[in-house]
């Protein structure tokens, strides 16, 4: 697989990072990724994808990058107060966020802003790593969705599977390399919020939003697992 081209203006530390990263990356595990066409080539969107193994990140970055796109993620703040991540975070335009105080609207607004000129930006809606026993997806947190619906972006679903094999949740932290493993990494067509734009943003229509981007994740995941995923029907939506 050629180094990727990214689209956008992006930082020297972001640009170095993936040069050096990118051969070793496609070395440590085999890449089944299906759905490229639906990243937009350029403008502004939101990557919205399911949580299920701390190398997720990683994952969906490499994903976004072989696609062209320079992914910025809404990332907790304490990764900022880590030497040498702080460097990394801030070098390459991560937006720290600080969960329950002011400084959580002003990661939002610094998201906006970000969709406003052009880039894109990385949420995983269920705001921590699964803890559903099949590793299924959660119900969202609406931030996803109010960043999509606010800017009237492109809010793009992905599945993620696989990383789980490298590194399983809340099981240490020392990944599994050999035998190597497959990545599988699906994207959808985004999801359709068009009845929803333009209404007052009310905790219904949000709820509602992320409802759509967690089923239309789920149904990602099924492709890339092969199997049909439980009723959740049941289910409350989360609130971010």
């Amino acid at each position: 697989m050629a180094h990727p081209t990214i689209s956008e203006d992006i930082p020297p530390m972001y640009k170095n990072i993936v040069k050096g990263l990118w051969p070793v990356l496609l070395r440590t595990w085999r890449h089944d990724w299906q759905g490229g066409e639906h990243i937009p080539k350029s403008g502004g969107f939101v990557a919205a994808a399911n949580h299920i193994s701390y190398l997720d990140g990683f994952t969906l970055a490499q994903f976004l990058i072989s696609q062209g796109r320079a992914p910025r993620y809404l990332a907790k703040s304490a990764l900022f107060g880590m030497p040498g991540v702080k460097r990394v975070m801030t070098g390459t335009g991560q937006i720290p966020v600080v969960r329950g105080s002011a400084q959580a609207v002003q990661a939002y607004e610094a998201a906006l802003d970000a969709i406003e000129r052009g880039d894109c930006i990385c949420v995983m809606p269920e705001g921590t790593l699964t803890r559903h026993e099949d590793l299924w997806p959660m119900p969202g947190k609406t931030g996803a969705a109010r960043i999509a619906l606010s800017t009237g972006c492109p809010l793009i679903p992905i599945g993620m599977w696989g990383t789980q094999d490298v590194l399983f949740p809340y099981r240490g932290v020392t990944p599994k390399l050999l035998p190597r493993k497959t990545i599988k990494v699906y994207a959808g067509a985004a999801v359709d919020l068009d009845d929803l734009r333009g209404v007052p943003m009310t905790g219904g229509v949000l709820r509602e939003a992320t409802a759509r981007l967690m089923d239309a994740i789920t149904v990602q995941l099924e492709r890339a697992r092969g199997e049909v995923a439980p009723d959740r029907s049941n289910d409350m939506n989360g609130e971010h």
